[in-house]
C-alpha cells in the first residue's frame, strides 16, 4: 500500500507549525496506524531527518496516550484507539491527513505530542475516595445495587484518552469530567466527598481553560470506550445537587 501523509510538525508550543508531506510506501494493511508511523520515522531517521514525536504507551487500547487526530477525526475513522487502528481501513493511493489534538487545554509539546496534564489536575481536585487505613474490608460488607455497579463500571472504562476534548467543537472536557464523577458518585464508597468531589471537579476544569458544553454529542461519538452522553447530564444534577447542599458564604 502506497501512502501519502500530511503531518503535522511542530517544534514546540511557542513555535509556528505546518503539515509537512511524506510518500511512504510497502504499507501492509495488517500494520496498525503506530506501526506505520514507526516506519514513517525508521525512513526519516535513515535520511538524516527528525523522526515524527507521537506519544504512545501500551499500544492494547488501554492507556489512550496514543490519541491523534486522523482524517479530521479523533483516533481516526474506527471507534477505536489509534494504536488499535489498522491500515486496512484506508486505500492504496490515499492522503490521510494526521493532526494532534485540537484544544487550547491541551498545548502542543512537539508535533502530535500534546500536554494532558490538565485531565490530571481535574481527577487530582477530587477523584478519590476516602478510605480508612486497616485490613482490607470483606466485599460483601457494603452492598451495591448491580444497576449503580453497572453505571459505575461503564463510566469507571474513561482512559483519560482526550478524544471527547478533541472531537468537540468547543474543546469541552464535560464528557471526561462526567466519567471521573459519577463512577464515584453512584457507589457508597464515594458517599463521604460526594458534594465536594463535583464541586471541586468542575471548578478545576472551569479553571484550565476548557470549554463548555452545548450538548453536540461528537464527544461521545469519538470515545473510544463508549462513555454515554447522559454521563454529562447525570454530572450536572449531581453538581446542582451539590450547589444546593454546600454552606452558604
Amino acid at each position: 500500500m502506497r501512502l501519502t501523509l500530511r503531518v503535522w510538525r511542530q517544534r514546540n508550543a511557542d513555535a509556528p507549525g505546518e503539515m509537512v508531506t511524506y510518500d511512504i510506501d510497502d504499507i501492509s494493511e495488517d500494520m496498525s496506524f503506530l506501526e506505520m508511523l514507526d516506519t514513517l520515522n525508521e525512513k526519516l531517521i535513515l535520511r538524516g531527518d527528525e523522526p515524527v514525536a507521537f506519544d504512545h504507551d501500551c499500544r492494547e487500547g488501554i492507556c489512550g496516550a496514543c490519541g491523534v487526530v486522523i482524517n479530521g477525526d479523533a483516533h481516526g475513522p474506527e471507534r477505536t484507539t489509534t494504536c488499535q487502528l489498522h491500515m486496512r481501513h484506508f486505500n492504496d493511493g490515499d492522503t490521510v491527513d494526521v493532526e494532534p489534538w485540537r484544544a487550547g487545554a491541551f498545548p502542543v509539546v512537539k508535533d502530535l505530542v500534546v500536554d494532558r496534564s490538565a485531565f490530571d489536575r481535574i481527577i487530582g481536585a477530587g477523584g478519590y475516595i476516602s478510605v480508612p487505613t486497616g485490613a482490607a474490608p470483606e466485599a460483601h460488607a457494603t452492598p451495591v445495587p448491580k444497576a449503580d455497579a453497572d453505571f459505575a463500571f461503564e463510566h469507571a472504562e474513561c482512559i483519560g484518552c482526550g478524544a471527547c476534548v478533541a472531537a468537540c467543537p468547543n474543546g469541552s472536557a464535560m464528557l471526561f469530567t462526567s466519567a471521573k464523577i459519577n463512577h464515584l458518585n453512584v457507589l457508597p464508597q464515594g458517599a463521604p466527598e460526594r458534594e465536594t468531589r463535583v464541586l471541586d471537579m468542575v471548578a478545576t476544569m472551569d479553571e484550565e481553560g476548557f470549554g463548555g458544553c452545548t450538548l453536540a454529542g461528537e464527544c461521545a461519538t469519538a470515545c473510544p470506550k463508549g462513555i454515554p452522553l447522559p454521563s454529562i447530564a447525570a454530572m450536572n444534577k449531581e453538581w446542582l445537587r451539590a450547589t444546593r447542599k454546600a454552606p452558604r458564604r
